[in-house]
């Protein structure tokens, strides 16, 4: 009963999937979690990989702001979640662990399938609980001792997850819970319990719709904390994953040049400029490059994709202003040297047109620039038809030949973000294509995930899958009807291809993975060690070479499989209605 009091309070309080890893030692929770989704009072997922479950369950929170607690037993099991923990933590992302352990008279005994597993995760965890047993009164009622009551465990471990402005922000939570034998027994009270789920899931339900959205832009004039920008300096403002929709309504207000990564949430509005890469450090022909005037930049979440921007920061001549709630968090300040608030608005009488001429210097530059870069024309059919015949023919033959060519990096990014709508997700590997797509991406509102905390290529498949189960099963008609896209590398996929298994019994997902298969690790080849060390041993340890049979891997989960070589391919691909998963292969070209 200690099992179900635990999840009952869970799911009274908001939670609405639970992600569940066979095991023996937390039998009663998954069981539990089983008799919450015949209740109909969760969305359960199973997987049988405890690295795949936790980057599954940090899918569903990036989707959704709630963690989906993830059940695992004992030993080895808890070890398997490390990775998506360290990125829950950098990330800033809910996740809560519920970590089946044995009692105390059979630790430090050697006893099987048992370690140091108790705060494992050390000082990243916003909450670390070791919890006795269970213990009944005579009767079966659980004892309200305040360190096993299940209610305030759940409760405890919920705020500590989600995090609050001026305390510490979303992060990792670890309840390690013993469970003596028998493990678990219910039977003759399946009817109760039931009963039971529903009642929470009802409170649940209420409580997830009377819950405040963040706020969707600046703050308010009156906010007595935030920082007030004058516009006495010519400054930008740079968003990075995390950042969201206040970075783009700041820089609207106040009339600045919105430098925003691909992954932030900001890339939308007038004010982005999807080349700020490049114009931070390329000269121009009537004076120096327009990152060296910058006298100010405010900063807005995790800038990870480039090395402009954290040289920029380092200058002596740049003010930094850091906008991050969490005072007891770490925040991204390259030089140390930042002035780190809570929050940021424009004074009340700044006037963002007197910067029109800063401003228009960045946006007719990247103008430019995106006009050089662009992959994806459409057809100006009515030159075409105003020529003659021989023009016509011309045109027509120009256009099959387009349609021929071979998919480079830039074609395949860029055709995937046009191709993406506001009720779709688009999720991006750690790859040389985040990087590709940061750099010609146009501005567009579209709903974007990554795992930037540590920017590693762990649990891409899992995460996009969690996302894919989110948003698809959003009570919004319209938010669920999308399609969860992404794009991710050869080496990525390979490196969490066990999350390609689709449990039985678990809705359908409308996902695609494009896969630009390079060969390897091609991203290393922009380091300057490609260009300095041996290339045989460089090829070997760096670029790691693969010949994997994607087709084969793909169709041994179920995944649909599809090669597309061309751009007409790739474009009639992405016309077509998406109803399962599928793994789409496309072969880069040099």
């Amino acid at each position: 009963m200690f099992a179900v009091e635990l999840l009952g309070e869970l799911i009274r309080r908001g939670v609405r999937d639970i992600v569940v890893c066979p095991g023996s030692r937390s039998q009663a929770l998954a069981l539990a979690a089983a008799a919450a989704e015949r209740a109909d009072a969760i969305r359960l997922h199973v997987r049988l990989d405890e690295r795949s479950a936790a980057f599954f369950a940090l899918g569903v929170a990036r989707e959704t702001g709630v963690p989906a607690p993830v059940i695992v037993t004992s030993g080895t099991a808890v070890a398997n979640l490390s990775p998506a923990v360290l990125e829950a933590h950098e990330a800033r992302v809910p996740l809560m662990l519920i970590t089946a352990d044995r009692p105390d008279e059979l630790r430090g005994i050697r006893s099987n399938q048992t370690t140091s597993q108790a705060g494992l995760f050390g000082s990243v965890a916003r909450l670390s609980l070791d919890v006795p047993a269970p213990e009944f009164e005579a009767g079966g009622d659980l004892p309200r001792d305040p360190g096993r009551d299940p209610g305030a465990l759940a409760q405890a471990a919920l705020r500590a997850s989600l995090g609050a402005p001026g305390a510490a922000p979303a992060g990792p939570v670890q309840l390690n819970i013993a469970f003596r034998e028998p493990l678990s027994g219910t039977r003759g009270f399946d009817a109760m319990i039931g009963r039971g789920f529903e009642v929470a899931a009802d409170e649940g339900s209420a409580i997830r719709a009377a819950s405040v959205t963040p706020r969707d832009g600046a703050v308010d004039s009156a906010d007595a904390d935030a920082y007030v920008h004058r516009g006495d300096a010519l400054a930008v403002v740079i968003a990075g994953e995390g950042a969201g929709p206040e970075a783009e309504a700041f820089a609207h207000a106040a009339g600045l040049p919105l430098l925003a990564e691909v992954v932030s949430g900001s890339r939308f509005g007038r004010e982005t400029i999807a080349a700020y890469a490049t114009l931070l450090t390329a000269p121009r022909e009537d004076g120096p490059p327009l990152g060296e005037l910058v006298e100010q930049a405010v900063v807005f979440g995790h800038p990870t994709l480039t090395r402009q921007v954290p040289a920029l920061l380092r200058r002596d001549d740049v003010d930094v202003v850091v906008v991050d709630p969490h005072p007891r968090a770490d925040h991204y300040d390259p030089a140390r040297a930042a002035r780190v608030v809570p929050r940021v608005r424009v004074a009340d009488d700044h006037d963002p047109r007197a910067l029109r001429r800063w401003l228009g210097a960045w946006v007719l530059a990247d103008r430019e620039l995106l006009r050089e870069r662009t992959t994806v024309h459409e057809p100006d059919l009515e030159a075409a038809l105003a020529t003659g015949y021989k023009e016509r023919s011309a045109y027509a033959r120009a256009e099959v030949a387009a349609m021929r060519e071979p998919i480079s990096r830039e074609l395949l990014v860029e055709s995937v973000w046009r191709a993406t709508w506001p009720h779709d997700r688009l999720v991006l590997a750690a790859s040389r294509l985040v990087r590709v797509l940061d750099g010609l991406a146009a501005a567009r509102k579209v709903d974007v995930h990554a795992n930037r905390g540590l920017a590693g290529i762990d649990g891409t498949v899992a995460t996009a899958l969690g996302i894919a189960a989110a948003s698809q099963g959003d009570a919004d008609p319209a938010r669920a009807a999308g399609t969860t896209r992404v794009l991710i590398g050869d080496l990525a996929l390979l490196h969490d291809a066990g999350s390609l298994l689709l449990p039985e019994g678990e809705p359908t997902p409308r996902i695609q993975l494009f896969v630009g298969n390079d060969g390897g690790g091609t991203i290393f080849d922009g380091l300057e060690v490609a260009g300095a060390a041996d290339p045989e041993l460089f090829t070997r340890v760096m670029r790691t070479p693969q010949r994997a049979d994607l087709e084969s891997l793909a169709r041994a989960y179920g995944w649909e499989y599809r090669c597309v070589a061309t751009r007409g391919e790739l474009e009639n691909l992405l016309t077509e209605p998406v109803t399962g998963p599928s793994l789409v292969e496309i072969p880069l070209a040099p």
